[in-house]
């Protein structure tokens, strides 16, 4: 059974392997009961959010972690994944820009993934 940091770092390694773009990571511990972790990345396209998603949920199911709740549809321009601890959310760039999480849940510390990102 995976820890949430273990899911963490699985999901954010399989974002960066799909090309996922400006991958931020919120620690929502303090903040929110909803998870430990929020992930919050970009894909160019439709289609890139939904590989993303693909991508992610292939990685965490063979390094042993639970199957997410996906919400939202195939060519969707924002895609959430509910993994319980952590929640991640796919979006083309001007979704995530309107929605702005970072912003919404700017009392979240972030969470340095920069280990875990090629540049």
């Amino acid at each position: 059974m995976m820890d949430s940091k273990q899911l963490l770092e699985t999901i954010v390694k399989a974002a960066d392997d799909k090309r996922a773009e400006d991958i931020v990571a919120l620690d929502m511990q303090g903040v929110s009961l909803l998870a430990d972790y929020f992930v919050i990345m970009n894909g160019n396209s439709e289609r890139q959010v939904q590989a993303l998603v693909d991508a992610i949920e292939d990685q965490v199911e063979a390094a042993g972690g639970n199957q997410p709740r996906i919400e939202g549809q195939k060519g969707s321009k924002w895609m959430l994944m509910d993994f319980h601890d952590v929640v991640v959310h796919v979006f083309v760039p001007e979704e995530r820009e309107f929605y702005n999480l970072e912003k919404l849940w700017s009392e979240a510390p972030l969470v340095d993934v920069q280990a875990w990102v090629t540049e």
